[in-house]
C-alpha cells in the first residue's frame, strides 16, 4: 500500500506522507507541524485535566520512524512544538536525549510558533522565524497580505475535513493545497483540528484549493468544495 502521494507544487515534486509530514526530495527535506510536544502536562497543570503522560513519546517515536525511512538532511518543525513555553522543560529525560540525537544527525530548525516563540536550545538544533528556500518559504502562520509569487508552507491551523463519500462519512486530519499555501496538519499526538470549511482556513485558501485526508490506510484526495461543516456530517 502506497503510504504518500506525490503533488508538482510551484514546479517542484513534494511527497505527502499518510503519517501527515512532507518530503521534499530534491532538498531531502522533511517537514512536520505543530507537534505540540507535552500538551498532557500542560494541561495536567494548568487545567487540572489527567490525560495520560505519553504524547511526546509517541510523537518522537513516529517522527524517528519518518526520520528512518526518508534519511533527510534537514529537518523543519513547523513551530508549535511544544504546548507551552515551558514544554521543553517538562521532557522526560529519555525522550528529550531521542530528540538530541535526530538533531545530531539532521539540520534541524525549530520554527517559531505562538506556542513556542524562543526555540529549547538544550535539545539542539536551531531557530528561525521562518526559511525560504527557491520560490518555498516556510513558517508557522501566514502572512495575509502576500508578495510575489512563491508558495508558502505553514502549519498553525490544524486542518481537519469532514466528508461523505459512497455511503460512508469521515473527518480526518488533512493537508489543504492552495495556489500559493498549502497547510500540513498537526503531527502531535493530542493536538486538535479546525474545520477546513472555518472562516480562519478558508480565507486563506482559493475556490480551487485540493484536500488530501489521511486515512486508514492512504490518502484520500478531494477537492476543498467536498468538505462539509461538522454540524452537517451525515450519521
Amino acid at each position: 500500500m502506497k503510504h504518500s502521494i506525490t503533488i508538482t507544487w510551484h514546479g517542484i515534486a513534494l511527497q505527502l506522507d499518510l503519517e501527515g509530514v512532507l518530503y521534499w526530495p530534491e532538498e531531502q527535506l522533511l517537514v512536520a507541524a505543530d507537534l505540540h510536544l507535552e500538551k498532557g502536562s500542560s494541561y495536567a497543570r494548568s487545567a487540572g485535566r489527567l490525560l495520560p503522560p505519553y504524547d511526546s513519546a509517541q510523537t518522537v517515536a513516529r517522527l524517528e520512524r519518518l526520520v528512518a525511512h526518508y534519511q533527510p538532511q534537514c529537518v523543519v518543525a513547523l513551530g508549535d512544538s511544544f504546548h507551552d513555553r515551558a514544554g521543553a522543560t517538562r521532557l522526560d529525560g529519555e525522550v528529550a536525549d531521542r530528540i538530541r540525537r535526530l538533531s545530531d544527525r539532521t539540520d534541524w530548525i525549530w520554527i517559531h510558533g505562538n506556542h513556542d516563540p524562543k526555540p529549547p536550545k538544550q535539545l539542539g538544533g536551531r531557530g528561525a522565524v521562518e526559511i525560504a528556500i527557491g520560490p518555498l518559504v516556510f513558517r508557522h502562520d501566514a502572512h495575509h497580505e502576500r508578495q510575489g509569487e512563491g508558495g508558502e508552507i505553514i502549519g498553525h491551523y490544524h486542518p481537519v475535513a469532514s466528508v461523505s463519500t459512497r455511503g460512508r462519512s469521515f473527518r480526518r486530519r488533512c493537508f489543504a493545497i492552495g495556489r500559493h499555501r498549502l497547510l500540513l496538519p498537526a503531527f502531535g499526538a493530542y493536538a486538535g483540528g479546525l474545520n477546513v470549511r472555518e472562516v480562519a482556513i478558508r480565507r486563506l485558501l482559493d475556490a480551487e484549493a485540493r484536500l488530501a485526508l489521511l486515512g486508514r490506510d492512504r490518502l484520500h484526495l478531494f477537492p476543498i468544495a467536498a468538505a462539509l461543516p461538522d454540524a452537517t456530517l451525515p450519521l
